[in-house]
């Protein structure tokens, strides 16, 4: 996975922050002390002072690996004024606000709130509802989001044959049943993950079971009308629906189904219509196909945090924080230009 990280890659004269909230775990632990060695980024574990510290030992050195102890650490005072006044119109207190805080996954959703991190990951041992109700309460949406949504990095490697190695399947962790205007901010936001963490040009397919028009029904015209609401909203996108998986990736299909379209056969980009398609669908890629996927990832917050399988690996949280380090750059970077 040398290429996809090295794409990742951002160089920054300051060397980004990322809270792992689950430094208790041995594959989280053995994940902090490689991406820390790696000068990666700085790492801090976020968990009991005592346990924490036994797992990265066992993980091997780990000197530059901070690890903040909710129960002892001194920024919870200033951590609980800040939950306080964000769910003030939720009728939080700073007794429940110090309760959830004290929870590790809230407390790293705090640090990076606070600007303390510039991005936080977990779901190891949390379950993805965890991870989304820490960093939705606590770090929020983007100013101008409605909608947070998810997608995975789909790594084919020495696939040559295909119109891109490195592709977005979207979403295929969060939203249920998007409607028409939901699809069209979930194709939007994975161009935009697209652009600015792999600097590809987006080329988005809006999948479905027909093909221009090749079948009729309800659940084909919203991923039509979803495109069309796409076009309007971002001329500049290169994005064609509906199209049927095989036509947004096979040269010789489009040719037959789709002639003329301009991205049919060349998408690297693949918005699935629905919650069911996209989370068959990823796993089908991975556990058929062979591919890596990294995921998901959340798009829309305010700032990274991200979610991990309780299947993962040491080596799969590696990835999620080389992905993190790039949002947080394209962060920061959007943040410089305002």
């Amino acid at each position: 996975m040398t290429a996809f990280r090295d794409k990742l890659a951002v160089t920054s004269d300051v060397k980004p922050t990322i809270v792992m909230s689950e430094g208790h775990d041995p594959r989280v632990a053995a994940a902090a002390v490689s991406a820390s060695a790696s000068n990666t980024a700085k790492i801090i574990c976020v968990g009991k002072d005592t346990v924490v510290r036994a797992a990265l030992n066992s993980a091997g050195a780990f000197t530059d690996v901070e690890i903040e102890d909710p129960s002892t650490s001194p920024r919870m005072a200033s951590y609980v004024d800040l939950y306080v006044k964000k769910r003030a119109d939720k009728g939080m207190t700073s007794e429940k606000a110090y309760e959830e805080l004290l929870k590790p996954n809230f407390f790293a959703a705090a640090m990076v709130a606070a600007g303390d991190a510039d991005g936080t990951i977990g779901g190891a041992v949390y379950s993805t509802p965890d991870v989304i109700r820490a960093a939705l309460r606590v770090i929020g949406t983007a100013h101008g989001t409605k909608l947070l949504s998810s997608f995975f990095f789909i790594i084919f490697e020495n696939r040559d044959d295909l119109p891109s190695q490195i592709n977005v399947f979207s979403d295929c962790g969060l939203v249920i049943d998007p409607n028409t205007q939901e699809l069209a901010d979930i194709a939007i936001a994975a161009a935009g993950s697209m652009s600015d963490l792999i600097g590809l040009e987006p080329k988005i397919a809006m999948l479905s079971f027909s093909t221009w028009g090749s079948a009729k029904h309800l659940n084909v015209d919203k991923v039509v009308e979803a495109t069309a609401l796409v076009k309007k909203m971002r001329p500049d996108l290169k994005i064609e629906g509906e199209l049927q998986f095989d036509a947004a990736m096979i040269p010789s299909v489009a040719a037959d189904k789709a002639p003329g379209s301009n991205i049919a056969g060349q998408a690297n980009i693949f918005v699935f219509p629905n919650l069911d398609a996209g989370n068959i669908g990823y796993k089908i890629a991975q556990r058929f196909g062979g591919a890596k996927a990294i995921g998901p990832v959340f798009q829309g917050l305010a700032r990274p945090a991200n979610d991990l399988s309780r299947g993962c690996t040491s080596d799969d949280i590696i990835d999620m924080i080389y992905v993190t380090v790039a949002q947080a750059a394209a962060e920061n970077k959007f943040r410089a230009m305002k």
